[in-house]
């Protein structure tokens, strides 16, 4: 695969080979012609045939030592590994004179996000976060429709991740405690926090309920949040992993209507079920799962905006190939906002501690 006749590719590993690498970060990649995908780290066998079979003359190589022993044929590594690595691969990645993305959450600690960032700052490397779900259409809809104030000024604000998952069915989730960055918390609220940090501003958290329910859960799998921002709008999350009936995406009020989205972004499952990014189809919603804008009685659907996560490896790439850290291009993710995040999911561990019987 080659680059723009510009600049010669971004030579790319991949370091984790499951939902993340195999999903979001590698189709992602292969799609993007300033960038070569040049090796995928696993320690799995069957995710090391899968990969090659995905992708035929990717090198292969068992973990991330692996990768940076090959540093110098490099310019970007992408992590997706259980977060309890992420600090001690991205520390190292970035020593080795690379270019780093982090998968959510960024770290464990908000703490280890900051001496992330000044580490790379220190040294002139670019490091972000994949917080690709800045990209889900519904949430492109719903940015747009509030910069018109199409539901005039927003009072509350209702985010939600909800799924049936009553098996655990990853090894490490069901280890990871908390402090190894388990939990729904950890992995739903913090695209959350997230998209209600880039909605509406800081914020503090003014109540919080964490709850394990299922028997092997050793973190949390059902979170409740309220986040009160300086802009005056209360944010509701919840993220529950065993919700056999789940409420809307999107609920949104304001003073002269409202918005309600049902469903969740396609581009996962498009991926999943064997598609490209490429292809005209990717990130197109079906026109039934449409939101609906106004008020009871006098509602009208509106259309969901195309999904975009290629645009995150975009925007990444015009930093890269304009100087790396030294350019004025935009982050496509600006890793201190994951650390306002992170700091938030602490604030809201504190919270719950004091309020939960």
């Amino acid at each position: 695969m080659t680059g723009t006749d510009a600049a010669p590719a971004i030579r790319t590993a991949v370091v984790g080979y499951g939902l993340s690498g195999s999903v979001f970060h590698a189709p992602l990649i292969v799609a993007d012609g300033n960038y070569s995908l040049d090796v995928i780290a696993t320690s799995d066998a069957g995710r090391q045939a899968a990969a090659s079979g995905s992708f035929p003359g990717v090198r292969t190589v068992p973990d991330g030592d692996a990768v940076l022993n090959r540093a110098d044929e490099l310019d970007l590594v992408v992590l997706g590994t259980p977060p309890a690595t992420h600090y001690p691969l991205a520390k190292a990645a970035l020593e080795a004179g690379l270019d780093v993305v982090v998968d959510k959450p960024f770290t464990v600690t908000s703490e280890q996000g900051e001496e992330l960032i000044a580490l790379a700052t220190g040294l002139g490397r670019v490091l972000t976060v994949f917080h690709n779900r800045r990209w889900d259409g519904d949430f492109l809809t719903l940015r747009k429709l509030l910069a018109v104030e199409a539901v005039g000024k927003v009072t509350r604000f209702e985010s939600r991740f909800e799924r049936w998952s009553p098996i655990i069915a990853k090894a490490w989730k069901a280890r990871a405690t908390a402090a190894d960055g388990g939990g729904a918390l950890f992995d739903l609220g913090s695209h959350l926090i997230d998209q209600a940090l880039q909605l509406f501003g800081p914020a503090t958290v003014t109540h919080a309920e964490l709850r394990a329910r299922r028997s092997d859960e050793r973190a949390d799998d059902d979170v409740f949040l309220v986040l009160r921002h300086h802009s005056g709008v209360l944010s509701h999350l919840s993220m529950n992993m065993l919700c056999a009936q789940q409420a809307p995406r999107f609920r949104v009020l304001g003073s002269v209507g409202g918005f309600t989205k049902h469903g969740v972004d396609p581009q996962e499952p498009y991926i999943v079920a064997g598609g490209s990014p490429l292809d005209e189809e990717y990130g197109v919603e079906a026109p039934e799962w449409a939101g609906l804008l106004g008020r009871d009685g006098h509602l009208d659907a509106l259309p969901t905006e195309r999904g975009a996560y290629p645009e995150f490896y975009r925007l990444l790439a015009e930093k890269l190939l304009d100087g790396g850290a030294s350019s004025p291009a935009p982050l496509p993710v600006d890793p201190a906002d994951a650390v306002e995040g992170l700091r938030l999911i602490e604030e809201a561990r504190h919270v719950a501690r004091k309020t939960t019987p």
